[in-house]
């Protein structure tokens, strides 16, 4: 998006050079308002987290990707038109973070679904293309001398629409409910639910036990659970005949004397699992759009508050690394050297840090503090690098640090909340993540106005990154918070 915008800058201002006006400086006094639309897209994608959670609960994550495709097609198609910088901003900020909150809030969760023994490392590799755009600068600037900042925008727009027929490829996971089945029940065929849940168990001639949970039309949690013993099949269907959705005249929770939920048997010559979406019933009217309750959860604010002030310390790094190249009189060559290396660099660190995570050596929050101490401490010694073996030194480290605690970010809040409402919490985090996004790179320009040096950022930076992890030191406390709080509900229920 910089690119963009100093191609757009240039035209601009060789079609007014008979008026001599020189429209950024004027526009742009201080090192505040550049970092502010650097930030834009970055922070709108993180801002719109819980827009996009709701939308994926609502629509489905395949649906609420191809949204996120279209919106990033069509903001690259209309930022053709711009006649401003507050028009990008607007077009290419708001619409392309929009879609692409939507294209990583699905694809992150999807992915959690799928994987739990491998989950850090094939986060990693999802992750890792995002470190590989140091050839995205040199690409787009290719693009802009042959076909201008338009023509490169509609190539972009092009193709980003790729991404429509790749969200395609998103498959929920689901159980297929078949309707004929050879079984013979042994108790009652209908499954009597509640609003909290209801326990099936089917007995098969499959040796081994599964246990998969449904997402009923009305809100509700199904646990089926089947128990086979072994005859050469290859897996099992469970077959339900029929589902009562209503809601029973008598509530059992609100009984003494009757039990939470019944439990059938069933036994089954073959069951076979489908990972096909059955048909869901309409949601509830009274249904929340967000559910608010999690700001409550302390999992919640500690998390929160480690990737809010990480953010923060990544990204003024990330926006002021070639400026700070340039006032120490490196040219402008060997500071794009910086950004590439620290790319590779960091792709490389994720990988190794997912990899290194799922071993289950210790618990994955404590990788990520220590990730987070050491790029605090990478970058308070910052400012000692004043040439450009030391500086390439320092984004080494600082990428190293950084792309291990970025691959184990949503590792760590699974661990910590699990998988049924990871939309929900990582969208509200991803929010305030955004806030930091925002207000890092212009806090940076500030410092740098005050100062005249970029060395207070990264003493900046290198503060929030410490103060990041001190949260984490409260998770046995929210640990026993959750265990006497269960303790209690089941005394209530029981």
């Amino acid at each position: 998006m910089g690119q963009l915008l100093n191609a757009w800058r240039k035209e601009r201002n060789r079609d007014r050079k008979a008026a001599n006006i020189n429209t950024e400086e004027k526009r742009a006094p201080s090192h505040r308002t550049p970092g502010w639309r650097l930030g834009m897209d970055d922070s709108a994608s993180f801002l719109s987290g819980p827009l996009a959670g709701v939308t994926a609960e609502k629509l489905g994550e395949r649906l609420t990707s191809v949204i996120g495709a279209g919106l990033i097609g069509s903001g690259c198609l209309i930022s053709t038109l711009a006649t401003s910088i507050s028009y990008l901003c607007a077009s290419m900020g708001l619409l392309l973070g929009l879609g692409f909150a939507c294209l990583y809030q699905t694809a992150a969760v999807m992915t959690a679904r799928y994987f739990k023994k491998r989950l850090a490392l094939s986060i990693a590799i999802a992750r890792s293309g995002m470190g590989l755009t140091f050839v995205l600068a040199p690409f787009t600037q290719l693009l802009i001398d042959i076909y201008g900042w338009q023509g490169t925008l509609l190539i972009f727009g092009g193709i980003m629409l790729n991404l429509v027929p790749s969200s395609m490829l998103l498959r929920p996971i689901n159980l297929k409910y078949s309707q004929d089945s050879p079984c013979k029940n042994k108790g009652n065929e209908s499954l009597t639910h509640d609003k909290h849940s209801a326990a099936v168990t089917d007995h098969c001639d499959e040796n081994s036990s599964k246990e998969r949970e449904l997402k009923g039309g009305l809100g509700q949690d199904y646990i089926v659970t089947s128990k086979c013993q072994s005859t050469g099949t290859a897996g099992c269907v469970v077959t339900v005949d029929s589902i009562s959705l209503q809601r029973p005249e008598k509530d059992p929770f609100n009984s003494k004397s009757s039990e939470p939920a019944r439990k059938t048997e069933s036994s089954c010559n073959n069951l076979q699992w489908a990972k096909e979406k059955p048909k869901s019933q309409p949601a509830p009217s009274n249904q929340l759009l967000f559910h608010l309750s999690l700001l409550k959860d302390p999992f919640f604010c500690i998390f929160t508050w480690s990737f809010l002030f990480s953010q923060l310390a990544y990204f003024i790094p990330t926006f002021h690394l070639a400026a700070r190249a340039r006032t120490l009189g490196i040219d402008n060559m060997s500071a794009s050297y910086l950004i590439s290396v620290a790319g590779i660099t960091e792709t490389v660190s994720q990988l190794l840090s997912g990899w290194i995570a799922d071993q289950n050596w210790t618990k994955k929050y404590h990788y990520h503090m220590t990730y987070l101490t050491l790029c605090g401490i990478t970058n308070l010694l910052c400012p000692l690098a004043t040439s450009f073996p030391l500086l390439m030194t320092y984004t080494v480290a600082f990428s190293i640090f950084g792309g291990g605690y970025l691959g184990l970010l949503l590792p760590v809040l699974v661990d910590l909340v699990g998988v049924p409402r990871l939309h929900s919490y990582l969208g509200f985090s991803s929010f305030f993540a955004g806030i930091a996004a925002i207000t890092g790179p212009p806090i940076a320009g500030w410092l740098y106005d005050y100062t005249q040096t970029y060395a207070c950022s990264f003493l900046f930076a290198g503060t929030c990154a410490l103060i990041s992890p001190i949260s984490f030191f409260f998770v046995p406390l929210a640990q026993k918070w959750k265990l006497k709080k269960e303790d209690g509900l089941s005394i209530i229920t029981t």
